[in-house]
């Protein structure tokens, strides 16, 4: 009984093992013609990522301006609220600066490179 159940598994393992040379043999990667990536250059794509970054850092310090705004009006003299109102509101203007200088600094660098233009 020990024997059949270690063929079956071997028989397993190998079926498993070769089931994608299997598959890969039968696979002809010019019937489709390209493969489907970007053909733009690895800079160009860093940039992309960079300002769909920037932009999310920036409309979210932009929300937390916002917010904190809305905690100085609700603090009603509490000066412990006011004054986490206002560090919230110091957090979120230092993340919207945060973001336009990275985006000064992505486009003098990428200018400077000779890359990705924006």
């Amino acid at each position: 009984m020990k024997n059949k159940i270690r063929g079956l598994a071997y028989g397993i393992s190998v079926a498993a093992l070769a089931a994608p040379a299997i598959v890969f043999g039968a696979f002809d990667p010019t019937a489709g013609g390209g493969t489907g990536l970007p053909e733009e250059s690895v800079m160009n794509i860093v940039a992309n990522i960079m300002n769909w970054l920037l932009t999310a850092i920036g409309i979210a310090g932009v929300i937390g301006f916002a917010i904190s705004g809305i905690l100085y009006l609700t603090a009603a003299g509490d000066e412990d609220k006011i004054k986490k109102a206002k560090s919230a509101m110091v957090a979120s203007i230092i993340g919207v600066l945060v973001a336009i200088a990275g985006v000064v600094a992505l486009r003098a660098a990428s200018g400077l490179l000779g890359g990705a233009t924006f």
